[in-house]
């Protein structure tokens, strides 16, 4: 029972959230029982170019060190955001957040080339808190009970969480950069003056994952739920 029940709130998660935290998970999996190890996974310019490795260019983000509360941490927030952005701003728009998850991948790669990151995952999580943020400017956000504040402050108050923890703010910096380039070619510039959309989905990424028909059955999550322990609580304001 337990077990079908687990298969059927596993089922309910959207693909790309489903897919991506099973292979974060996975892996972390894979390296604690030493199955492969780090060293195996993290990103290096020149095992990727001169040595062919180009898994790295994906390993790299699925690894977000061993089991403990840094893991947690970071895999409550990719799951939370990952899985209400694909379900609010996304839904019904796989091909597009696919495409998200490609454009932002590209361009933190190439970053990665002048920044000293071996692993990118966290900074990918930042960059969809950011544009979760921007996409839910009205929600506020309860972090810990000490503080309240609107949505668009929840990355800088998790960077300087990272700071008080002694962490390297580089990473928060890396993946709030390259959300706010996706969230302003995406939302910002098509409506300025002069404006349009330069970031376009290829078709065969529509033809691949995008489905005429919603599932009947399906179960979203809200995307106004910020949820995530008392830090992610929020509401809508007025509400």
């Amino acid at each position: 029972m337990a077990y079908q029940t687990f298969r059927q709130e596993y089922l309910q998660v959207p693909p790309v959230t489903r897919a991506y935290t099973t292979a974060c998970v996975l892996t972390t999996a894979a390296v604690q029982l030493e199955l492969i190890t780090p060293f195996q996974l993290y990103f290096n310019p020149e095992l990727i170019f001169k040595h062919f490795q180009v898994w790295r260019l994906i390993t790299n983000y699925l690894f977000f060190g061993p089991v403990g509360f840094n893991f947690l941490f970071n895999m409550i927030f990719l799951y939370r955001y990952c899985r209400m952005l694909e379900e609010g701003s996304f839904r019904g728009r796989t091909a597009d957040f696919v495409f998200m998850f490609l454009f932002g991948g590209f361009l933190m790669t190439i970053f990665g080339l002048f920044v000293n990151l071996v692993f990118l995952g966290q900074a990918f999580t930042i960059m969809l808190v950011y544009v979760w943020s921007r996409r839910n400017p009205y929600v506020r956000m309860n972090f810990f009970g000490l503080l309240i504040f609107q949505a668009p402050f929840l990355p800088w108050v998790l960077m300087g969480f990272s700071l008080l923890l002694g962490n390297s703010i580089i990473v928060d910096l890396l993946g709030i950069a390259v959300g706010h380039i996706y969230f302003f070619l995406e939302d910002v510039f098509p409506n300025q003056p002069g404006g349009g959309r330069l970031l376009r989905t290829p078709s065969v990424l529509k033809a691949i994952f995008d489905t005429p028909e919603d599932d009947p059955n399906y179960n979203p999550l809200p995307e106004e739920r910020p949820g995530g322990f008392a830090w992610g609580e929020g509401q809508r304001l007025g509400g």
